[in-house]
């Protein structure tokens, strides 16, 4: 950078001030990093000058350092290999610092196995996205990447900030499914929860461009895999189970099953997972772009019991809740977690029976946790023999949005493929099928 102003674009997009060993090293880095951000020119004199600005200037030494370095260095042609043996050697201090940490919590004996497990694979994690334990940041150093998202976002026009659900109608409302977001959705049983999650999950993993993960702790992976090809296939589930098929049906499910099988989609049926244990392996899956869970309540604890009475299972719940949302911000995707409702809105049939937010089961620190609260409501559902309810009609509601709005987004639902579309396809849905 001393001997060629033009290589320095190039070493601040990929070092950190951190990363140079010696102080000295540090504040010359820094000084440039500043002079390049106020566009000056930078040579031996104006460093010199900002190194005596800044309080790091020694005369004995500073000047000397500066010439020795310049005189040292054959060529700026070989700038890149030296940024990767600078960044080498910092990222084994890191690992070597990481690894201290670690092994002198061990030899104290004050935390679990489990527990200790968890934050080594958090530290090395971090080391191998580029970060690390961050601490206060000042506004000033936020701003600027808050300024460059905007002008990315302005760039980009009518697409998405976040993963596309599939169904437009909801993407406007919730600007997609943005990163670090934990996204509930919640409902009662049979209300097509993991049909919605699923139509996510298979968009996303489709047209995204990036890894889907689909944890089921309720239903197995054949049975996802039929529920996914029969709605991709657009074949009655009750016919896939039973292969009452036809030549036509057979070619679609050919068709189907060769898309979901270039579909970049992970699934684990694992019914005892805890959220380090999903965590780990998130870690290992390459360009992860959303997480899904089915569903929250049957996660077991970080302490590994099963069962819960009274107030410990709302704790174990509040618990998996914020690890869960701890979760969506190291790993920086978006988690799609479904979750149960109480009875309390079906027993009383004078009042209307769509969910709020007081409904969630187990836990008020589920509602506290989510960036998003969707509730899925079908009133054909409810309805008796005799009464008028639309069985081709669905609602998301949307009870709690950090971003934006809440409201009621009207949906519909093919129940014979248990998958959702947008409401202008419903007047359609009978003429096609």
């Amino acid at each position: 950078m001393l001997i060629d102003e033009g290589c320095i674009p190039l070493v601040i997009e990929r070092l950190r001030p951190e990363d140079f060993y010696l102080r000295q090293n540090r504040e010359l880095y820094e000084s440039i990093y500043k002079m390049f951000n106020f566009s000056q020119k930078i040579d031996l004199v104006t460093i010199l000058e900002q190194l005596r600005q800044s309080g790091n200037y020694n005369e004995q030494t500073s000047a000397a350092y500066l010439k020795q370095l310049m005189e040292i260095t054959p060529t700026s042609a070989n700038v890149s290999l030296y940024i990767d043996i600078v960044r080498d050697k910092a990222l084994l201090r890191r690992l070597s610092l990481a690894c201290g940490d670690i092994e002198a919590q061990v030899r104290e004996g004050k935390e679990e196995g489990s527990a200790l497990l968890e934050l080594a694979e958090q530290r090395i994690y971090a080391l191998r996205e580029g970060r690390g334990i961050t601490g206060l940041e000042p506004l000033s150093g936020i701003v600027p990447s808050l300024l460059e998202r905007l002008g990315e976002l302005a760039a980009s026009g009518d697409q998405l900030p976040g993963i596309s659900t599939g169904l437009k109608v909801l993407d406007r409302a919730l600007t997609g499914l943005n990163k670090s977001d934990l996204i509930i959705l919640a409902a009662r049983p049979g209300m097509g929860k993991t049909s919605m999650a699923l139509n996510m999950a298979l968009h996303a993993g489709k047209f995204s461009g990036k890894s889907v993960a689909v944890f089921s702790l309720e239903m197995s992976k054949e049975q996802l895999g039929m529920r996914l090809l029969s709605g991709e296939a657009l074949i009655e589930n009750r016919d896939l189970a039973t292969g009452r098929l036809n030549d036509d049906d057979w070619t679609r499910v050919a068709n189907a099953a060769n898309i979901l099988s270039h579909t970049d989609m992970y699934i684990d049926d694992d019914p005892s997972l805890t959220v380090a244990d999903m965590k780990a392996k998130c870690r290992r899956v390459q360009d992860l772009g959303l997480v899904v869970v089915d569903y929250l309540q049957l996660m077991t604890s970080a302490g590994g019991k099963q069962s819960y009475g009274g107030e410990s299972r709302q704790q174990a719940v509040s618990d998996i809740s914020r690890a869960m949302k701890i979760m969506a911000k190291e790993l920086e995707v978006p988690i799609l977690c479904l979750s149960q409702l109480s009875r309390a809105n079906e027993k009383d049939k004078t009042t209307v029976r769509r969910p709020r937010l007081s409904d969630l089961r187990d836990s008020g620190a589920i509602e506290q946790d989510a960036d998003i609260v969707l509730f899925l409501h079908r009133e054909d559902y409810y309805s008796e023999e005799g009464e008028d309810a639309n069985p081709n009609e669905a609602e998301c509601i949307i009870a709690k949005n950090r971003h934006g709005e809440t409201g009621i987004v009207r949906l519909g639902w093919r129940p014979q493929f248990t998958s959702f579309i947008d409401p202008e396809e419903v007047d359609h849905i009978h003429e096609e099928y």
